[in-house]
């Protein structure tokens, strides 16, 4: 059971591994991110910034899908990781137990070659294909919201596609 998914463009980092693993209380941690499945210096960097005592599995969004399904994982509370919003869309479409979504921070790092990006939210800069792919993610029957840390309150992203 995944108890939150967040999307973050840098996966884990201070915020994700001091702040967020205490407060979802999580026994691991699930990259979901085929460039960090098959890149050994990402691999290394992740689990250097992962808290000690945490697990962490590293693993293609194919795999990490598999991984969310398995009977075994059934009541095992997750603290799944992406960086992109279509990546988080394929996870949401294909994994039933998910207790929300959290659009943290995507796109402050992306590759302008897609165009024109749409700020959504101070944190949030979206290429066109994002865009679609956040707006998909709101039809679907999983709470998708922002919260950059657990102090902020939690702002309903389908607000702040309206805006």
């Amino acid at each position: 059971m995944i108890a939150q998914l967040r999307i973050d463009d840098r996966l884990i980092h201070g915020q994700v591994a001091l702040v967020w693993t205490k407060e979802l209380d999580t026994p691991g941690i699930v990259v979901a991110n085929d460039n960090a499945a098959n890149n050994e210096m990402v691999q290394m960097t992740l689990k250097m910034a992962t808290p000690t005592g945490k697990k962490l599995l590293i693993r293609s969004v194919d795999d990490a899908i598999k991984v969310f399904n398995n009977p075994k994982g059934k009541n095992m509370r997750m603290f799944a990781l992406t960086n992109c919003v279509a990546d988080a869309l394929k996870i949401a479409q294909n994994v039933e137990d998910i207790d929300g979504i959290n659009v943290a921070n995507v796109g402050r790092f992306a590759d302008k070659s897609e165009g024109e990006t749409h700020q959504v939210g101070s944190t949030l800069m979206l290429s066109d294909s994002e865009l679609e792919a956040l707006k998909e993610l709101t039809k679907l029957d999983v709470p998708v919201f922002q919260q950059v840390v657990p102090s902020n309150p939690k702002t309903s992203i389908s607000s702040m596609l309206k805006k």
